[in-house]
């Protein structure tokens, strides 16, 4: 390395830990509060005499992860790119957002951060932060001018992710935007898909009452009631059966069949739910409809207890 690229190297150096501890001695409070940002300056090695700038931007993403925020400063006094990109197209203010350090956002938006940037699936700041929770970032992103139907990877919108998560204040806000309640995957979901199927009984309200048609129909011919029905692993069975009990109230056609003719009982029948098929029994599903295969929700089930709940009358 010659003399004069050298001379700039050490003075970037310099300039970073010049920075960091004037910041550290005039916060050590906050400084002590972040062993994170410390281990990032450490495993970094900061005080190398030579530093290139793709060395620089990837200190930058970890910063900007971990919310070091004296860090941040420095590293971009001492030449970092705000516009940098990780090997999967993101920025620094992606990484800020997704966790949640709102004073970093700030900061790196004051900066000439794109609020709009995608990385390579497709996704912004912004959906990184509702697919993640971070209900305020989501607002300061939107108050910012932040573009709220700009899909993420499957044309995922940020609407869907916070609906898949159960985010339901993000979900609000996000409605509150103009976002499309009906916007499609290219799974050919919709957000309150999402919703019913984990359980999320106050997302699939939310939804209803921005005017998703309760008993439209998606892929396969399947209705909200039918993916709430047939709930996913891991939802709450009561939860689901909450759900199923709203979209119910909302005027659910609770007799409809998918494209294999078969209705929310039988799948419910088919995936083991006994409370659900409680639940639908009580509401007045038909016991005795056949599928296209000619099979009822009882020969759909291996389950001997729903077999009883089906038999009875």
């Amino acid at each position: 390395m010659n003399s004069a690229i050298h001379t700039r190297v050490r003075t970037a150096f310099a300039l970073i830990i010049a920075a960091w501890a004037c910041t550290a001695a005039a916060i050590p409070a906050r400084a002590a509060e972040s062993p994170a940002c410390r281990e990032v300056e450490r495993r970094h090695g900061l005080i190398k005499s030579e530093l290139t700038s793709v060395q620089l931007n990837a200190i930058l993403f970890a910063a900007a992860d971990k919310g070091c925020e004296p860090l941040v400063r420095a590293l971009l006094a001492a030449g970092a790119s705000i516009e940098a990109r990780d090997r999967l197209g993101a920025m620094p203010l992606t990484y800020a957002a997704r966790s949640g350090h709102m004073a970093l956002i700030d900061l790196l938006l004051e900066n000439g951060a794109a609020i709009n940037a995608r990385n390579l699936a497709g996704s912004t700041a912004l959906y990184l932060a509702a697919e993640n929770d971070r209900f305020a970032v989501v607002r300061r992103l939107l108050a910012k001018g932040a573009d709220p139907k700009l899909a993420g990877r499957g044309e995922v919108t940020p609407l869907a992710a916070a609906a898949f998560k159960g985010n339901n204040r993000v979900v609000d806000v996000l409605l509150s935007h103009g976002v499309d309640p009906n916007a499609m995957d290219k799974t050919g979901k919709t957000p309150i898909l999402y919703a019913a199927a984990l359980a999320f009984t106050p997302v699939v309200q939310r939804l209803l009452d921005a005017g998703v048609d309760v008993n439209a129909r998606y892929g396969n011919r399947l209705t909200v009631l039918m993916w709430a029905a047939g709930y996913a692993e891991g939802a709450g069975a009561l939860d689901a059966e909450a759900v199923v009990n709203l979209v119910l109230d909302r005027g659910a056609d609770i007799d409809a069949a998918d494209n294999r003719g078969r209705t929310a009982l039988m799948i419910a029948a088919d995936a083991g739910h006994a409370g659900m098929v409680d639940v639908l029994i009580a509401r007045g599903a038909m016991r005795d409809l056949k599928d296209k295969d000619g099979k009822t929700a009882l020969d759909l089930t291996a389950d001997n207890a729903i077999r009883d709940r089906l038999r009875a009358k």
